[in-house]
């Protein structure tokens, strides 16, 4: 397994020095990186790493995530990612200290949500599948998150809300993903009230894809990644970027667009090795294109 840290490239320091919060000091943000990455047999994943405040999505966290996604979707070799966090929470949302510290400056607050939506567009540009891991609490920005992922695992003892109302700041951003995997009135539920909703609630509203006991998060998590690795990468490429370009279309033209993606999926070598290995009751031998 290869782990390496999220801003050690100089290119990427430079950057992420202007945006670090004014909370956290320069020599802990060096020895404690925002997000640190690990890949093995195809699987990358990426851990917030700020387990002592819940990882909140702050302006230095999302440019990490930012530069790890984009040189995740340069490598071929990276078949999922699966987004984890450290401690016993998965992510508590934005950075309110941060954000306090700049309250009337309006211009840093909407590049701050502008990243931050930029972010969550990213997860369904990558062309890998990604897995949300959630092992605590998600909520706010992090609820957001775990809504823009492709897939999501929590363990049961997984709480998501969505709760800036509590506190004069309504979820609005957040809103996005979470009204596009729950619903309107569902969504609406948790803005208005604030009130979390366990892991069992998130699955049935649809949230989330599987509960599991805490101790077998990673187990299914492995069975899934499992399973997508297994299949042609050159396939859920094209299959993914269809999915997320026709959602959101009305239906004549989602179905000229997902009639195009398939004409075209056709022509690709995984496609006839597929349809061949199967014809012939054999394992297929993925080429990737």
């Amino acid at each position: 397994m290869k782990v390496h840290f999220s801003f050690v490239e100089s290119r990427r320091f430079s950057f992420l020095r202007s945006t670090l919060p004014s909370m956290e000091s320069t020599a802990a943000a060096a020895a404690a990186p925002f997000v640190v990455s690990a890949r093995d047999a195809g699987v990358a994943t990426l851990t917030l790493n700020r387990s002592e405040r819940f990882n909140p999505l702050s302006s230095g966290m999302i440019a990490a995530l930012h530069a790890e996604l984009d040189e995740l979707a340069e490598d071929a070799d990276v078949r999922v990612v699966v987004l984890a966090a450290a401690g016993r929470g998965f992510s508590a949302g934005h950075d309110l200290k941060e954000m306090r510290a700049h309250a009337l400056d309006h211009a840093w607050q909407r590049r701050l949500f502008d990243d931050c939506s930029r972010l969550m567009v990213r997860l369904t540009e990558l062309p890998q599948p990604v897995i949300a891991r959630v092992q605590g609490i998600a909520t706010a920005a992090g609820c957001q998150l775990v809504s823009m992922c492709d897939l999501a695992v929590a363990a049961d003892t997984a709480t998501f809300a969505l709760p800036g109302v509590n506190i004069g700041v309504f979820c609005s951003t957040p809103a996005v993903g979470v009204a596009r995997n729950v619903g309107r009135k569902r969504a609406m539920d948790l803005l208005l009230t604030g009130a979390p909703i366990d892991a069992m609630t998130a699955l049935s509203w649809g949230l989330v894809n599987r509960v599991v006991p805490a101790a077998d998060l990673d187990a299914e998590i492995r069975r899934l990644t499992d399973v997508i690795v297994a299949r042609s990468a050159a396939t859920i490429r094209v299959g993914k970027a269809a999915f997320y370009q026709q959602v959101e279309r009305p239906l004549t033209a989602a179905y000229d667009l997902t009639s195009e993606a398939m004409a075209s999926n056709m022509a690709l070598d995984d496609a006839a090795e597929g349809i061949d290995a199967f014809l012939q009751k054999r394992p297929a031998m993925w080429r990737g294109r």
